[in-house]
């Protein structure tokens, strides 16, 4: 079985996320959202919040492409986070030249960890590339219109967090 991890925040999720996920769950037979625990970060949702917004996106996905996909809250190394997940491929969405910079010292940093799990790099398509959450909650709390951006489930919840 080909076993996936796709790490981040989520905070919240976006159509870019969606997107990614969407074409992740058609490299692996099951797809593990790992939901990253960043108390440094001061989310807007809490843990609970986004593993409930995850779940309820992926379940039409995982309907769609017939690949479990699961929301799965970590804490510790990305890499531990593989291990206890059973993942041997670890997916990252790229949305810029600044995001492989990034991403490429992370790669290396866990090769030199384990070396047996890989890293695949999704390129958001081009109407999500420039989607960020940190972005979407700007522009929410100054009552921006966001729907171009997240679904409608994580719209309404935006409004209902951000009046």
């Amino acid at each position: 079985m080909r076993v996936g991890l796709y790490p981040g925040t989520f905070d919240p999720i976006t159509l870019g996320h969606v997107d990614i996920i969407r074409r992740a769950s058609m490299l692996v037979d099951r797809l593990v959202i790992g939901v990253a625990i960043n108390r440094d970060k001061g989310p807007l949702f809490t843990l609970e919040e986004r593993v409930a917004m995850i779940e309820a996106e992926c379940a039409k996905l995982s309907e769609q492409t017939g690949t479990e996909i699961v929301a799965h809250p970590f804490e510790n190394l990305l890499i531990d986070c593989a291990h206890d997940v059973g993942a041997t491929m670890i997916i990252r969405g790229l949305r810029a030249v600044a995001d492989f910079e990034y991403e490429y010292q992370m790669v290396g940093m866990n090769r030199v960890l384990d070396d047996s799990v890989e890293t695949v790099f999704l390129m958001a398509e081009a109407k999500h590339q420039a989607i960020a959450s940190k972005l979407v909650k700007e522009i929410a709390r100054l009552d921006g219109d966001v729907s171009k951006f997240v679904t409608p489930l994580v719209n309404q919840k935006l409004k209902e967090r951000l009046g």
